[in-house]
């Protein structure tokens, strides 16, 4: 509890994946991605309740042990590849206050396959979304001028252009405005955010900029890339 609020983590987990089979169970270090959303999940003193959001009873097992609640399974209905973070959430939120009871006032969504974030980053979104009236807070990372959206290009066939005409205007990376992309480290909004405006990024919307290295896990080399930044990390 932060100010008088209840916090809900909500992990989604689901069993199906085409890239990595079962990839929310996949180990880094000895620790599967669920187990290490737990281990955060455990030093973050604003949560209140933390719940997996999964279809699979292994999943849910091993979410038990490392110290997040399996008190529903998600439906089918929601659990494709297609299916968005918005409508995971806000039956994870609806069944969870069903069942306890309870109304909670901030939900924060710690995917597993962002497996390199801090208690101290999940805390610093929760207590920027209770402190700052923000509806809705993301992390961030600063994205690398050479990715910049402005310097991006379409291949229609064989016909190379710029995805963005303003690419054409662009001779320095200093004529470049700083742009980021969510690193998946912590989502945080209100219930009003995700009930009311029906969205996980609200009208009033704040980031939570984090410097350093973030991986999310989509390949196989992604898991070994996030294992050498986490040993770098404890060294």
């Amino acid at each position: 509890m932060i100010l008088g609020y209840k916090v809900l983590a909500v992990v989604p987990a689901r069993g199906g994946s085409k890239g990595i089979p079962l990839k929310n169970l996949c180990e880094i270090d000895g620790r599967s991605l669920v187990a290490r959303v737990g281990d955060v999940v455990s030093a973050v003193s604003e949560i209140d309740r933390a719940v997996v959001s999964t279809d699979h009873p292994t999943i849910a097992k091993v979410a038990e042990a490392a110290g997040i609640a399996a008190p529903f399974m998600r439906p089918h209905a929601i659990s494709g590849d297609r299916i968005g973070d918005y409508e995971v959430l806000v039956h994870a939120l609806e069944a969870t206050e069903r069942i306890d009871r309870r109304r909670y006032d901030i939900i924060v969504m710690l995917q597993p396959t962002s497996p390199l974030r801090t208690p101290a980053q999940v805390s610093a979104a929760i207590r920027m979304v209770a402190e700052g009236g923000w509806d809705s807070v993301w992390s961030v990372s600063p994205t690398d001028s050479k990715y910049h959206p402005l310097k991006q290009l379409t291949v229609v066939g064989e016909k190379l252009g710029y995805y963005d005409p303003d690419g054409t205007k662009i001779i320095a990376r200093q004529q470049l405005e700083p742009v980021y992309h969510r690193n998946g480290a912590a989502y945080a909004m209100t219930r009003e955010c995700l009930l009311v405006q029906k969205t996980i990024m609200g009208s009033k919307s704040g980031a939570l900029i984090v410097e350093g290295e973030q991986v999310s896990i989509d390949t196989e080399r992604d898991l070994v890339r996030a294992e050498m930044m986490l040993l770098r990390q404890t060294k």
